[in-house]
């Protein structure tokens, strides 16, 4: 499945940082959060009335990421149909979100997934990507 970059933006690792990426044909979202010790991926669902969050990904501890000290370039694409989200930082996929299958994928496999959004852990699986092509 084809899919475009809609978010390309230059960010210091442990930096302060908020990116919101809202889907361009569904009610879906990402949001990208470095909170200057942690940087996390959060799907939302902006139909929901309460939380908007439904689930998170862990993405990096600031002090363990390499080359840090470096700006980094973080990119967010989503999928034609407007149902899958991958972060990608540095020209390396980070993190997918599966909309339609209620699914997370992260290099980390952790937190553990909200259990009200899915039943299928956050581990990694290369096969994710194959949803952009």
């Amino acid at each position: 499945m084809p899919s475009s970059i809609q978010v390309q933006q230059s960010i210091t690792i442990g930096q302060a940082t908020i990116i919101e990426s809202p889907s361009p044909t569904s009610q879906f979202a990402v949001v990208f959060k470095d909170d200057g010790w942690l940087g996390y991926f959060y799907a939302q669902d902006l139909t929901r009335k309460d939380n908007h969050t439904c689930d998170g990904l862990h993405i990096y501890n600031a002090n363990s990421f390499p080359d840090a000290d470096k700006p980094a370039m973080l990119q967010i694409a989503w999928s034609e149909d407007g149902t899958k989200a991958v972060l990608v930082i540095n020209r390396y996929p980070h993190a997918v979100f599966d909309f339609s299958a209620r699914r997370g994928y992260c290099r980390t496999n952790f937190p553990a997934p909200n259990p009200n959004w899915t039943s299928h852990s956050h581990e990694w699986d290369d096969s994710a990507i194959d949803l952009f092509r």
